[in-house]
């Protein structure tokens, strides 16, 4: 079982955000802001907000991915990304997510992700299926948070994405070690017809 999380306990932002749980979830916690404004940059009190309602909801992750994206929706959408899987006793790991949605979706953004893994038992169990419902809307640019799940393994992408996005979708994302980009140029051939 992965325990804790890796990385150097730096944000102090964490102690609003995770006042409410034990001094463990507040180290955990603070590895993940910390991470996340060296990932996000300067949009820190808008990631503290997020991370705050994710740690109170599901508490302290034992992974996270820190990664980027590119999507693209009218009706029927695609999404593609990579990243890399932190854990602090199973190492880290390179990983790649694709998948499709449909929905009343339409438009194209670009995402900083930061993903929270919740009840990762063993770093091969990332490579699966995760399904659920997302929401975006970003006139230029903004913040989102979803919850995607998987035999008993949760998944709760952070996004801070810019492009132009409106809609509602159900989908999935799988993780593979490998990068499948076949969907996206298909996505990329046909948007430009």
């Amino acid at each position: 079982m992965i325990v804790r999380l890796r990385g150097a306990a730096i944000g102090s932002v964490v102690a609003a955000a995770v006042a409410t749980t034990s001094v463990v979830a507040q180290t955990t916690g603070s590895i993940l802001i910390a991470a996340g404004h060296r990932f996000f940059g300067s949009v820190s009190h808008d990631l503290a907000m997020i991370v705050e309602k994710a740690v109170r909801q599901w508490g302290s992750p034992n992974g996270y991915v820190l990664g980027e994206e590119a999507s693209g929706a009218f009706v029927g959408g695609l999404r593609y990304g990579d990243g890399k899987l932190y854990t602090r006793d199973a190492g880290d790991l390179r990983v790649f997510w694709q998948g499709p949605s449909i929905g009343f979706d339409a438009g194209a953004d670009g995402a900083r992700t930061m993903m929270l893994i919740y009840n990762l038992p063993q770093v091969g169990a990332i490579f699966d299926r995760f399904g659920g419902i997302n929401g975006s809307a970003y006139l230029i640019g903004g913040f989102s948070m979803t919850a995607l799940t998987a035999n008993n393994i949760v998944v709760v992408p952070i996004r801070s994405g810019i492009g132009l996005r409106l809609g509602a979708n159900l989908g999935y994302l799988k993780f593979t070690r490998e990068s499948h980009m076949e969907p996206v140029l298909i996505a990329a051939s046909a948007v430009a017809l």
